[in-house]
């Protein structure tokens, strides 16, 4: 691997797929990511589990106890159950390069339907993490639909994997600079740049917290929880009120239900050059008992605009409150990291053909599932 430090993009992922160090399809890498697919073998499970060190998880599964747990083969013709954990086996392996680790993140269609998925790795006890430096072995991915059933089927993907050989987290110095240099963030509706000096609330860590957009008659997503399943193969296809209704704010406020799902944008927009990558992070429970995001990554260029004129883009809000919460305009609710590529990827976010999420929408865009 060269010596520049950070995330491998798109013509680094490829290569390591011609040298066998990653077995997949080059046709689901991504700027800085691969798409992960599930493949046939998959397990209803009694919940979610850890291997512990070095240990496989094709072990856990053929293990007295484990089975004594409850798996049982699951066939994909049948839908995924609300509230109930799958065990999935996904195509590709890992025999990473001795500098080079990997974390994973749900993909925004799988957060935008509340479908919880964290990937698992022989021998690791983290979720979503092929560490440390040189992973070899298997990848599978815990799924739990929370919301509503799911029907799925063999290479879809819900997960993706970024692989680094540093950690180039910004710092506050390093956002700084970067904030002069590439306009990172824009007012919402405005769109004009924010400057460093307008930042309001801080934690001073390097992230950069975004707030909540209330403004407008139609705001934003409630979920139904329905029994009807959604059949992931079938794109543009529902219609969004089967499966939620439309949040419409009091005066600036919404009150939201403990154990409840909703989807509602950020107020700045924000912008990733090429040459970065962007994951939104957890707020700390300071700022209340929720959580706003389940797809984190932010691919480099988004917003950018093909040749550098983008605006930035507002980013969606998959959120779930654990306690009643009323929410203001402006209130902060999200907060995003930046990172350094190695190097800009072939081709960037908004200069992708079969980009899902580029088109400016009044209201949070659903998941390519629905007609909007």
């Amino acid at each position: 691997m060269p010596n520049r430090r950070g995330v491998l993009p798109m013509q680094m992922i490829a290569g390591m797929m011609d040298a066998g160090l990653v077995a997949g399809c080059r046709e689901r890498i991504r700027p800085g990511s691969l798409d992960l697919a599930i493949g046939g073998e998959v397990y209803r499970v009694e919940g979610s589990f850890l291997p512990r060190p070095g240990e496989l998880v094709c072990d856990i599964l053929s293990d007295d106890l484990f089975d004594g747990l409850g798996a049982r083969r699951h066939e994909l013709s049948a839908p995924l159950e609300r509230n109930v954990t799958y065990l999935a086996r996904l195509a590709e392996t890992l025999t990473l390069p001795a500098s080079v680790y990997a974390y994973c993140n749900p993909k925004s269609t799988t957060g935008r339907n509340d479908v919880l998925t964290r990937v698992v790795a022989d021998g690791v006890t983290r979720y979503d993490a092929a560490t440390p430096r040189g992973f070899k072995g298997t990848l599978w991915v815990l799924i739990e639909p929370r919301s509503y059933p799911v029907l799925l089927y063999p290479g879809e993907s819900l997960s993706q994997i970024r692989f680094f050989n540093e950690d180039t987290r910004f710092g506050e110095t390093d956002l700084e600079i970067a904030f002069e240099r590439h306009k990172l963030l824009w007012m919402g509706r405005e769109k004009r740049p924010f400057a460093y000096q307008d930042i309001k609330i801080s934690d001073n860590d390097g992230s950069v917290v975004l707030t909540l957009d209330l403004t407008g008659e139609m705001v934003g997503w409630e979920c139904l929880g329905e029994s009807k399943a959604l059949d992931f193969a079938k794109r543009k296809h529902y219609r969004p009120e089967e499966f939620f209704r439309p949040l419409r704010p009091a005066n600036g406020k919404l009150s939201l239900k403990s154990g409840g799902f909703y989807i509602l944008y950020t107020r700045e927009r924000v912008r990733v050059p090429p040459h970065l990558a962007c994951e939104m992070v957890p707020m700390d429970a300071r700022s209340g008992e929720f959580r706003s995001h389940y797809a984190g990554y932010v691919d480099p260029g988004w917003g950018w605009g093909k040749d550098g004129d983008g605006c930035g883009r507002r980013l969606v809000l998959e959120l779930r409150p654990f306690e009643d919460l009323l929410l203001r305009d402006n209130q902060p609710v999200a907060k995003v990291r930046f990172e350094r590529m190695i190097e800009e990827p072939e081709k960037h976010y908004d200069e992708l053909e079969d980009s899902n999420y580029t088109a400016e929408s009044p209201v949070p865009k659903l998941s390519k599932h629905f007609q909007m």
